[in-house]
């Protein structure tokens, strides 16, 4: 695969990242867990292992930046409430992880899925998250093989939690699991209608670093620097020499990052700008099939292999309804 010039994927392990949580939990008093999640797509799976036994809440609205995202003050009330709260971790939710460690109650638990399930050998660091800050690329989540070790790892800490809820959360597990499954299958039959020499994403923020590496796509460049400001003219520059080395014919933006820089580089190149890739903001409204986990990575993998030329027949099809019912709460 060409060697990325901007987002170099390398993997080096640093020091070990501890998951924080308390020791043991009790469910509130009303008998309800009471869950408190961060960003969307750690909501919906959440919610899909969870069922009707929890109360899910998220905290982070989406279409925010989650990497900057300062929790407000009505967010210390509902860590407070919590009995468990999961985060992504990878040191994505650094001040929400603050507020949390500051006022939950005795006994609740904090559980970093991320950094728990990934091990550090395979920590990838890129142009949006170079080795130098220490902070890996976090968007584990994108992937659908990381996504069902994130739903593994909500299923043990329920049934831990909630003992007398073990044999609801492992057939909501297994119906999540089915579903990630079928649609890793039709990602990786229709993304054979796109050459693997032409498996190439461009992206302003780089989301798609684990899903690279697992489904053998190149990352050859993240256009947003770790400051998470627009790069610079001469960093313009050598990614508009990269574009038509490569002959790139897409390049993917974001939905939450709209961005100048990746227009002026589609009418430079002349390849199209495709500006609707969305890291955790779930499509359609809450209570739609379409706003979950799964719609989320349906929508970006046939975003992605159409416009890299490819068709996108098994995963247009794919029913996307969650197995079990989401009443998870979506901050707006």
């Amino acid at each position: 695969m060409t060697r990325p010039r901007f987002a170099g994927l390398a993997l080096l392990a640093l020091a070990p990242a501890v998951a924080a949580c308390s020791e043991g939990s009790d469910v509130a008093g009303d008998g309800e867990l009471r869950i408190v999640t961060t960003v969307a797509p750690i909501t919906s799976i959440t919610a899909a292992v969870a069922g009707d036994r929890a109360e899910v809440e998220g905290l982070v609205p989406e279409g925010t930046n989650s990497h900057t995202f300062e929790p407000p003050p009505s967010a210390a009330a509902q860590l407070e409430e919590a009995d468990l709260v999961l985060v992504n971790g990878l040191q994505l939710e650094d001040p929400t992880m603050e507020l949390a460690e500051e006022t939950m109650s005795e006994g609740a638990r904090l559980v970093e899925l991320g950094t728990e399930v990934l091990p550090e050998s395979e920590y990838v660091y890129d142009f949006s998250f170079p080795e130098e800050e220490g902070k890996p690329n976090p968007h584990l989540w994108t992937d659908p093989t990381w996504a069902i070790r994130y739903a593994e790892l909500v299923r043990d800490t329920l049934v831990e939690v909630d003992p007398d809820g073990e044999a609801t959360y492992d057939e909501n597990l297994e119906a999540f699991t089915a579903q990630a499954t079928a649609l890793s299958d039709a990602l990786r039959a229709d993304q054979e209608s796109v050459p693997v020499e032409d498996r190439k994403l461009l992206t302003y923020h780089d989301a798609y670093a684990y899903f690279a590496r697992t489904y053998d796509w190149t990352v050859i460049g993240a256009i947003q620097p770790d400051s998470f400001d627009d790069p610079t003219p001469r960093e313009v520059a050598g990614i508009i020499d990269q574009i038509e080395a490569e002959q790139v014919p897409t390049i993917f933006g974001s939905e939450v990052f709209p961005s100048d820089a990746l227009e002026e580089i589609g009418d430079a190149t002349g390849a199209r700008y495709e500006d609707t890739l969305r890291d955790d903001d779930l499509p359609g409204e809450p209570g739609e099939p379409e706003h979950s986990w799964l719609g989320l990575m349906r929508y970006n993998y046939v975003t992605m292999i159409t416009g890299l030329g490819g068709e996108a027949q098994e995963l247009s099809v794919l029913d996307v309804t969650p197995a079990v019912p989401d009443t998870a709460t979506y901050p707006q």
